[in-house]
């Protein structure tokens, strides 16, 4: 009988070259972390001067005593790359190093460019890609995933994954059942691949769309917004909290077991639980599904409030750094939120605890981002010189000059100011016949209708 199977044909160069490349596949460990908040405390007693609330109501329904506010200078980008600092700092890896720079928000400070983008230029990751990443609360564990993948595969060696928020800029601070929940924040960590193994181990990554608007924030494009036909404000954060409670609770203990049972692991193997920090009764929650102790389901919303994709990395790093994780534990991250969409997985700690110190690598990088400050005007400059030719660029020089002289003779001799070249509009010249164009509409309604001479 003839053979049936999928036809085969000779291999083109190129697909011999990659079939003969080495496919072994790595493990993902996490070698840094670090967390940034804002110094500006809103605690619940700031509260009650805002909305109806009192600590009391606060504390009994969420667990959180306080939350971080970023100051208007403050963004998810500045948080971001100070929280991947801390996190090289921790792994002592260079900016040149990373191969991938993932952020993962639910407020960046633009639709494009991507937050991720900014916080490389401002590392000096030259070598690195960028992107960011939207799943709300679970966006951290998603990105997560998605970076150790490209490790597993080989592709990237290192990668730098970032949730971080500015949730107090989509707050609506009217909103009681809203606005005592969210806080600002980032944590960082960084992934390294190696060949030993440990690392991340499993991971499931889940979501259901039709509670969509159960937890939504619309944006420019959303239809509440632009045909304005929903109840919704545009950059408000909107929650029906008691259907979000129950999603939670529903689902965060079965996504860690189902996790667990990836990896061939039991909920007693856990040396501590790292979940979204929501609401302080979800995470008791998950202590009783997993019948766990709650000492081992790590805990700082009382702090730090629901700082969204920023929660578990910003828990990660504070739980590292009070070496509460030892080489060889087992440690499961759950998150949840908008989408509706839900993940977690399970991550065999093999980083030493310690506390960074100053190694040549230290004055190296503390380099990278003195060069990174520094290359950021002056590819500006070089991007808008190369615009021009050179012929443009000796003419515009010599209007410029000659402009100068007559201003400067101008000024010597008490005469008007001349005007600077056609080329170079003056920005409140732009303004006044932006200004005149908007008069003039209505200008033309106040005249009479022209008359009929008969002509």
């Amino acid at each position: 009988m003839a053979d049936q199977g999928i036809p085969t044909r000779p291999l083109h160069r190129s697909r011999l070259a990659f079939t003969s490349r080495p496919r072994t596949l790595r493990y993902a460990h996490i070698v840094g972390w670090g967390f940034e908040v804002p110094s500006q405390v809103l605690s619940n007693s700031d509260l009650e001067a805002i909305v109806d609330t009192d600590d009391e109501w606060i504390t009994t329904r969420t667990g959180i005593k306080e939350r971080r506010i970023a100051e208007p200078r403050e963004t998810t980008t500045s948080l971001a790359t100070r929280a991947a600092q801390k996190a090289l700092d921790v792994a002592d890896l260079l900016p040149s190093a990373i191969d991938l720079v993932i952020v993962a928000t639910a407020t960046p400070e633009y639709i494009f460019p991507s937050t991720a983008s900014m916080v490389q230029d401002y590392l000096g990751a030259t070598n690195a890609g960028a992107f960011d990443l939207s799943a709300a609360c679970s966006g951290f564990v998603y990105a997560l995933d998605m970076a150790a993948s490209k490790i597993r595969t080989g592709e990237i060696n290192c990668a730098v994954v970032i949730g971080a928020e500015t949730l107090s800029r989509v707050v609506d601070w009217a909103d009681r059942g809203t606005c005592i929940l969210f806080g600002d924040g980032a944590g960082a960590v960084v992934l390294q691949g190696s060949d030993v193994p440990g690392g991340i181990l499993s991971s499931v990554l889940r979501s259901d769309g039709s509670g969509w608007d159960m937890l939504t924030l619309p944006t420019v494009s959303s239809r509440d917004t632009y045909l304005q036909d929903g109840l919704h404000e545009m950059h408000r954060i909107y929650m029906d909290g008691k259907g979000v409670y129950r999603f939670a609770t529903r689902i965060i203990g079965d996504s860690i077991k189902a996790a667990l049972d990836q990896a061939h692991l039991t909920p007693d193997d856990l040396a501590l639980v790292i979940p979204h920090q929501a609401n302080q009764r979800i995470i008791e929650y998950a202590a009783k599904t997993l019948k766990i102790p709650v000492e081992r389901v790590y805990s700082n919303i009382e702090r730090y409030g629901n700082t969204s994709a920023a929660s578990i990395p910003l828990a990660l790093a504070e739980a590292a750094g009070r070496e509460l994780l030892k080489p060889g534990d087992l440690v499961a991250f759950v998150g949840f939120g908008g989408g509706l969409s839900w993940a977690s997985m399970v991550v065999e700690w093999s980083a030493l605890p310690g506390r960074p110190a100053r190694s040549l690598t230290w004055g190296r990088r503390q380099g990278e981002y003195a060069l990174a400050w520094l290359r950021r005007p002056l590819v500006r400059l070089w991007r808008r010189i190369m615009l021009l030719s050179p012929q443009a660029i000796a003419r515009r020089a010599r209007e410029r000059a000659e402009a100068a002289r007559d201003r400067a003779q101008a000024a010597r001799e008490n005469l008007p100011t001349p005007a600077l070249p056609r080329e170079w509009p003056r920005r409140d010249d732009a303004a006044r016949r932006g200004e005149a164009a908007r008069r003039e509409p209505a200008a033309r309604q106040d005249e009479p209708p022209p008359t009929d001479n008969g002509a």
